[in-house]
């Protein structure tokens, strides 16, 4: 049959992956998405001062700031946590609130967002490439008829694929930091920012960062 010829032939293989590449973001969505971005408990208080993060010696960081009490939930912030109105949660290592996957992007979730934003480029970017490859341009009505809803799903690719990219490349950028993006957007508002001797007192080097947030 056809379909055993162009299996025979490999024709069917990228198919696949691309099916497998969408199955593999949508799924990824849903997980961070659904998924505990580190939400501070309050049966965590005694505990939060032995987190990992506050265990860390950070000598630029001025040892008179205490530990503040969240005026919304009540619990004790450990540092680099934020009280999101829209979680109605304090959440550790706090980046931001993402209305795309309706979730926080904190201290659990944050890789695998990165890799759920990176999955998604790839995907966008193929589709792209696919939608681009069935254009052919004639100074036409009737080719504009019949190719309209090509070249408008190219055109969104396009749009999806730039925020996409530019999102990836932001995060990317602050993590070889280890900053967030509050503590970027929001860094003169922060105490233990504020009365740090160095703008970035976590900084521990490109690699180190990079190796501590992914592995």
């Amino acid at each position: 049959s056809d379909l055993q010829k162009q299996g025979e032939r490999g024709e069917l293989l990228q198919p696949l992956i691309f099916i497998l590449l969408v199955v593999c973001s949508v799924l990824l969505y849903f997980k961070v998405s659904l998924m505990d971005p580190g939400f501070v408990k309050s049966e965590e208080e005694a505990k939060a001062g032995k987190s990992e993060e506050q265990s860390m010696v950070i000598p630029q960081v001025p040892s008179n700031i205490k530990m503040r009490r969240c005026g919304y939930c009540l619990v004790k912030q450990p540092m680099r946590a934020k009280h999101c109105q829209l979680c109605q949660h304090c959440v550790r290592r706090y980046d931001h609130h993402c209305p795309w996957i309706e979730n926080c992007v904190g201290e659990k979730n944050h890789p695998l967002f990165i890799v759920y934003l990176s999955v998604q480029l790839v995907v966008l970017l193929w589709g792209g490439h696919v939608a681009w490859s069935g254009l052919y341009f004639e100074q036409s009505w009737d080719w504009l008829q019949h190719n309209i809803l090509l070249l408008m799903s190219f055109l969104l690719i396009v749009i999806f694929t730039t925020v996409v990219l530019l999102l990836l490349i932001s995060h990317l950028y602050l993590i070889s930091c280890n900053t967030t993006t509050w503590e970027f957007m929001s860094h003169h508002r922060i105490s233990y920012l504020r009365h740090s001797e160095l703008e970035n007192p976590f900084d521990q080097g490109v690699v180190l960062n990079l190796w501590r947030f992914f592995c």
